[in-house]
């Protein structure tokens, strides 16, 4: 059965995702779209082969879509998701789910009430190998307990609509969910602060960098470097401290060169061309789980915990202060263990 899937929002991310499943996503085919931009939302629907809706809302309720995909503006993400669960359909939710974490509760409730996940949030980070592969290493535990870890996340540069809050909330964002995943442990504590000396290369509404500081639950402590207007390409580094050794991610280039007296290795330009094969294999586990009746990827409780992370450092980097990471209990219906390395 080939799953007929409506994108709502077809901007860069919507784009992307639509080429992603007409093209290199076994099962599925994007069936049809819906955008603010209407005419060119038609014009592209009728490029791709599928039906434009004008309001999302039907989209979403049309019996020949079997599952959705929102890409649309931050701000609609929950009511789209909510309108999802209502119809009983199957949705993929890039970040962030909801803009608050009142929202995003929300929509834990409306799945609690239904007692069944709709809901996949899209966190790549667990789709890529090198992570991966640090998350099997740890559990199998040779290398004993996890003490420190050590990140960076970094971009070659950012427009003037970025501002500071944008550092936390929409980039850091993505270590938040991939450690929580890595160590299968919440973090309990957040700190943020901010040297004196930024870059010349930022803007008023920016400061740049920013260096995070979590605890997770059993003592782990985690130091976040973000710095968006670094200059040299997209930067992602972890390093996981442990008792008896250290296991990293490595720059995922395949070869070298070697001229004029220099041995380099090149780091990629963006975010879609580091992740490329991450969003792959998430979109694909995504399709084949939702013909299984059965999503295993990052829940809309971990969106939740997500936005509650993000949340707290937003306001230790306003106060200047480290401020505890509070949250609701966790319903029983995201109580099944993580989902494990494939």
């Amino acid at each position: 059965m080939e799953l007929k899937i409506g994108i709502i929002g077809i901007g860069a991310m919507g784009r992307d995702h639509v080429e992603r499943i007409n093209e290199r996503v076994n099962g599925a085919v994007v069936a049809a779209i819906s955008d603010i931009n209407k005419d060119t939302a038609i014009a592209y629907a009728e490029e791709i082969g599928a039906t434009f809706f004008e309001n999302a809302e039907d989209l979403i309720s049309s019996e020949d879509i079997d599952a959705v995909v929102v890409t649309s503006w931050d701000p609609t993400h929950e009511d789209y998701v909510l309108e999802c669960i209502k119809n009983n359909k199957y949705v993929f939710c890039e970040k962030p789910l909801a803009i608050e974490a009142s929202g995003c509760l929300n929509i834990v409730h409306a799945e609690t009430e239904k007692n069944k996940k709709f809901v996949q949030v899209g966190f790549m980070r667990r789709y890529d190998r090198g992570y991966e592969e640090i998350k099997h290493e740890l559990q199998t535990g040779t290398l004993g307990e996890t003490l420190l870890i050590h990140c960076t996340h970094r971009n070659e540069m950012v427009d003037e609509g970025y501002d500071t809050p944008m550092a936390v909330e929409n980039t850091a964002v993505h270590e938040v969910d991939a450690l929580r995943w890595l160590l299968e442990e919440d973090f309990v504590t957040a700190e943020v602060r901010l040297p004196k000396k930024q870059t010349t290369k930022t803007h008023a509404k920016l400061h740049d960098p920013q260096l995070i500081l979590l605890e997770t639950e059993s003592g782990v402590i985690i130091d976040l470097e973000v710095f968006v207007n670094c200059q040299f390409g997209y930067d992602i580094n972890c390093k996981v401290v442990c008792e008896q050794g250290e296991i990293g991610l490595t720059n995922p280039t395949y070869y070298s060169i070697k001229t004029e007296r220099k041995d380099s290795t090149r780091v990629p330009s963006d975010w879609k061309e580091r992740f490329i094969a991450a969003y792959d294999r998430e979109l694909q586990i995504w399709v084949d789980g939702v013909k299984n009746d059965n999503i295993t990827g990052p829940s809309a409780w971990d969106g939740y915990m997500a936005s509650v992370t993000t949340s707290a450092c937003s306001e230790a980097r306003d106060t200047g202060e480290r401020k505890d990471i509070k949250f609701e209990p966790k319903p029983g219906l995201y109580n099944q263990k993580l989902r494990e390395t494939i």
